[in-house]
């Protein structure tokens, strides 16, 4: 008797309507965490995602996972704004402002608190993400440089660190509100990035290994 050979089954994919979920609690939870800090409860980022308690954790199965999804999800968003300014950007500068401008839209200065010190730092995932937006704002730095546009004493850290500060809201002053005049300021300091320089700035450009280390 002859027994039959098993087929072999590919791995199935996530069903379209999983991924829209998924993409839908990633969204909501940013917005959220935006919005209130890490510690939303669970079941209000699910109501704001339109979808049940289940389908959250059947995704995220702790808090750690979501943050960490969340981070991966605004860093990428904003190495493709990256890539879209140096790709359709013919000016140099403007590519960096462009960029500047895009980043500080995605409020990642609002989420590094969220970065405790039980939180995965080295997770390959959020390592990856990390150095593709490095490199891409190392590169766009690098043209305006090289056009004679960039003064030459900033670094990747300077840019890094003025963008996530200048998108953080004052005290008492909600998030959201604050896009009236985020713009402006930061337009305000990249003008001040503009070759030739006004003035001589104190100490050295800053890396990012710089930001890491303080």
């Amino acid at each position: 008797m002859q027994t039959a050979t098993p087929v072999q089954r590919r791995a199935s994919r996530p069903r379209a309507d999983a991924l829209r979920n998924r993409e839908r609690i990633v969204t909501a939870a940013r917005e959220m965490f935006v919005e209130f800090g890490p510690d939303v409860p669970f079941d209000e980022i699910a109501r704001r995602a339109g979808v049940g308690n289940a389908t959250v954790y059947r995704n995220f199965p702790d808090r750690d996972a979501l943050v960490r999804e969340v981070l991966c999800w605004v860093l990428d968003r904003t190495s493709e704004e990256a890539e879209r300014a140096l790709a359709e950007c013919a000016d140099a500068f403007e590519a960096l402002e462009r960029f500047a401008h895009a980043a500080a839209d995605e409020r990642i200065s609002a989420l590094c608190p969220m970065v405790s010190s039980t939180f995965d730092e080295r997770h390959p995932d959020l390592e990856a993400a990390g150095e593709r937006i490095e490199r891409l704002i190392e590169k766009i730095m690098d043209r305006a440089k090289a056009a004679g546009q960039l003064r030459p004493d900033v670094g990747v850290g300077d840019l890094t660190i003025a963008v996530a500060q200048l998108s953080r809201p004052p005290a008492g002053t909600a998030c959201f509100s604050a896009d009236r005049f985020m713009h402006r300021h930061l337009q305000l300091f990249l003008d001040g990035l503009r070759a030739p320089a006004r003035s001589e700035l104190p100490g050295t450009a800053m890396t990012m290994e710089d930001l890491r280390r303080s």
